[in-house]
């Protein structure tokens, strides 16, 4: 790996991170619960960590770049179902 791939490498972990975060932590809102928040929170730090490690060991790796396109696919339909389950029309 060049070391121009490094910082993309933790950008791109830190984005899967903030994701997770920001996931967590709206179920956790939805459900009511705080708990579900802070261990939102903890994994994604976890997540963090762990996929800077991993990338930067594997980021050549065709199949662990489709598998991180198939969660960003899987995140997509996951909100375009949402959207369409609790959208503002259905909202009151």
């Amino acid at each position: 790996m060049t070391p121009a791939q490094k910082p993309e490498v933790k950008k791109a972990a830190e984005k899967l991170g903030e994701l997770l975060k920001t996931f967590g932590s709206t179920v956790g809102e939805i459900l009511g619960d705080p708990e579900v928040k802070k261990k939102a929170k903890e994994f994604a730090e976890t997540v963090v960590d762990s996929a800077a490690k991993v990338a930067q060991s594997k980021i050549e790796d065709k199949e662990i770049r489709n598998r991180f396109r198939n969660v960003g696919k899987a995140a997509q339909t996951l909100g375009k179902d949402l959207e369409t389950h609790f959208g503002p029309e259905k909202t009151t």
